[in-house]
């Protein structure tokens, strides 16, 4: 796969709704790391907190290297993550990465996630790795909610990357491409693990990036019981699929 290009296009893709407060935070921290090849796509699901108003004074802000995809009402991440890669890929764009607006996921861990593809397909933020461990402040609950979730759904899935949930990854452009998204079943929380089983699938290189996953900075979290345990059911049929 050879050494990465320092001039590469690197499009960071981020699915929002009512992250008004956190996207300049996330904004500033992303150019703030002196990437001259990098972008940020928002895609937005109709936030009433007119996330989308902040996301276009952003682009003027930062000379056009903010884009918005506006979508009129939620519907679903996996649409949005598939809208956002769409559009980046057929811009040209290099290198993709996709997390959560809401600075649970360290900007700065960036260039490090993308400097590992130089021997990867695909690189994940993990955070069951060894090397990080989650923010001090996580309350316990969090914690078994999250330790839940991933467990459920490798159980589920029988993929092999420890961190199957995470919303924290990085792509070679091929490899984002080879991927059929119309086969893709999963709008919701399950998405992020369907993709990792569809790169597992398709033989893809994938490595785990440690990382700290932090509280949610503004906002309320949308994760529940309900929603890990509608996951592990969308994805159960996955483990009985041929390989």
């Amino acid at each position: 796969m050879g050494t990465l290009n320092p001039q590469a296009n690197i499009a960071v893709v981020v699915p929002t709704y009512n992250e008004a407060e956190n996207l300049p935070v996330l904004a500033e921290a992303l150019f703030g790391l002196g990437i001259p090849g990098l972008r940020l796509m928002v895609v937005d699901d109709g936030s009433p907190d007119r996330t989308a108003d902040v996301a276009r004074r952003l682009a003027g802000r930062y000379g056009g290297r903010v884009e918005l995809i506006e979508r009129p009402g939620k519907m679903g991440l996996g649409t949005a993550y598939v809208a956002g890669f769409a559009k980046v890929l057929a811009d040209g764009a290099d290198y993709i990465v996709h997390m959560d607006a809401d600075l649970s996921h360290p900007p700065g861990t960036v260039p490090a996630m993308v400097e590992s593809l130089a021997s990867a397909d695909v690189v994940v933020g993990s955070r069951y790795v060894k090397g990080k461990s989650g923010d001090e402040r996580t309350t316990t609950g969090r914690r078994l909610l999250s330790t839940l979730a991933n467990q459920s759904i490798r159980m589920a899935t029988g993929v092999k990357v420890r961190d199957a949930t995470s919303g924290f990854k990085a792509f070679r452009w091929e490899a984002l491409a080879s991927l059929d998204w119309a086969a893709f079943h999963c709008r919701g929380f399950a998405f992020q693990a369907e993709v990792a089983y569809a790169c597992e699938r398709r033989n893809l290189v994938v490595v785990e990036y440690p990382i700290i996953f932090a509280n949610r900075a503004k906002g309320v979290s949308k994760m529940s019981l309900g929603i890990v345990l509608e996951a592990a059911w969308q994805l159960l049929p996955l483990r009985f699929k041929k390989r």
